[in-house]
C-alpha cells in the first residue's frame, strides 16, 4: 500500500514537471517559434499561455518593438565632389521569425548583417545627390530612397528597415578648418563693412548736428545783436529826448551814476577837493558852482564821468 501511494505521487510529480516544461509565456512586446530538432513546428505571433512537448521542443523568442541599429561613420563623397563624414542610424523590426531565425539567427547578428546594406545604400544614394541636396533641400526624400531600397533586400533576412536617419554629416576636418576659416574672414568682412557704415553714419549725424548748432547759434546771435541794437537805440532815444526836455535833470541824474559808479564802500578811496566840480550836487541841490569853483577840476570830472578814481594811498 505504501509502495502504491509512493508511485502515485511519483507520477503526478513527473506529470506537474511535465506540464510546467511544456508550458511558457508569449508576451505582448515579443513573438516566439517552437523548434524541433531544429527544425520549425509553429511561429507564435499572438501573446498568451502557450504549450510545447516537454524536453523534446524548444522555443525562440523574438522582439516585436522596432529596435535602433547604429552604423558606422563613414566618409561619403557627393556628387559635386564634396566630402562628408556621414553618422547614421536605422530603425527595424522582424517581421518574419521564420526567416530571420534561418538567416541571422538572434538579434546580435543584426549589426553584421544589416549594418553593411545601409552603409552601401548610404553610399550609394548620397553620392548621387549634391552637398546642399544631403545637408538641407532632399534630405528627407534621400531617406526614404535609402530605407525602401534597404528593405528590398532586408526581406530576405525578415526585416523591414522603419526608416533611415542622419544623426551628423560634417566636413572631413582639414575641409571644416578650411570652412571654418572661411565664414571667419567673411563675417570680419561684413562687420567691418558695418562698422564703417555705421561709423559714416554717425559722422554724418554729428556734422548734420553741429550744422544745426551753428546756424542756431548764429541766428540766436543775430537776432539778439538785433534785440541789444534796437534797445540800444531805443536807450538813445530816451535819453535824448530826456536830455532835451530837461537838460537840469538829466545832468542831475547821470551825476547820481557817477557818484554810484565811483563811490563803493570798502572799495575806493579818492582825494578831490571839496569844492570840485564833480561834488557840486553836494554844495548846491540845483548843481550851481559856488564862488569857491574856481574852474572844473579835471582829475574828479574824469573820474565821474569813467565811473571809478585813482586810489588813495595808505597811511
Amino acid at each position: 500500500m505504501r509502495a502504491f501511494f509512493a508511485f502515485i505521487a511519483a507520477v503526478v510529480i513527473l506529470g506537474l514537471a511535465g506540464l510546467y516544461a511544456s508550458a511558457f509565456i508569449v508576451h505582448q512586446n515579443e513573438q516566439a517559434m517552437v523548434l524541433r530538432f531544429g527544425k520549425t513546428q509553429q511561429v507564435i505571433e499572438t501573446p498568451g499561455l502557450k504549450w510545447k512537448v516537454p524536453f523534446i521542443d524548444t522555443v525562440e523568442k523574438f522582439d516585436k518593438r522596432i529596435l535602433d541599429l547604429d552604423t558606422t561613420e563613414q566618409e561619403v563623397t557627393a556628387s559635386d565632389q564634396q566630402r562628408l563624414i556621414v553618422d547614421a542610424y536605422a530603425r527595424y523590426r522582424i517581421t518574419d521569425p521564420l526567416k530571420f531565425y534561418q538567416n541571422v539567427r538572434d538579434e546580435q547578428r543584426v549589426r553584421e548583417v544589416l549594418g553593411p546594406l545601409i552603409e552601401s545604400e548610404i553610399r550609394r544614394v548620397l553620392g548621387s545627390a549634391t552637398l546642399l541636396e544631403i545637408v538641407k533641400d532632399k534630405r528627407e526624400p534621400l531617406m526614404k530612397q535609402i530605407a525602401v531600397q534597404v528593405n528590398k533586400e532586408g526581406r530576405d533576412y525578415g526585416l523591414e528597415v522603419v526608416d533611415v536617419r542622419i544623426k551628423r554629416a560634417d566636413l572631413p576636418k582639414v575641409n571644416l578648418v578650411k570652412v571654418y576659416d572661411r565664414m571667419r574672414a567673411d563675417r570680419v568682412r561684413e562687420a567691418t563693412e558695418l562698422r564703417a557704415q555705421g561709423e559714416a553714419e554717425g559722422n554724418r549725424i554729428r556734422a548734420n548736428a553741429d550744422k544745426a548748432v551753428t546756424i542756431i547759434k548764429a541766428e540766436a546771435t543775430k537776432k539778439s545783436d538785433e534785440i541789444r541794437g534796437d534797445g540800444e537805440a531805443k536807450r538813445s532815444r530816451i535819453f535824448a529826448e530826456a536830455f532835451g526836455r530837461d537838460p537840469d535833470f538829466f545832468r542831475f541824474y547821470r551825476s547820481m551814476q557817477a557818484y554810484k559808479a565811483a563811490i563803493k564802500p570798502s572799495d575806493t578811496r579818492m582825494l578831490l577837493s571839496p569844492d570840485s566840480d564833480f561834488f557840486r550836487y553836494f554844495e548846491d541841490p540845483n548843481g550851481r558852482q559856488t564862488s569857491k569853483a574856481a574852474g572844473p577840476a579835471p582829475s574828479a570830472s574824469a573820474g565821474a564821468t569813467t565811473g571809478s578814481a585813482s586810489p588813495a594811498p595808505q597811511q
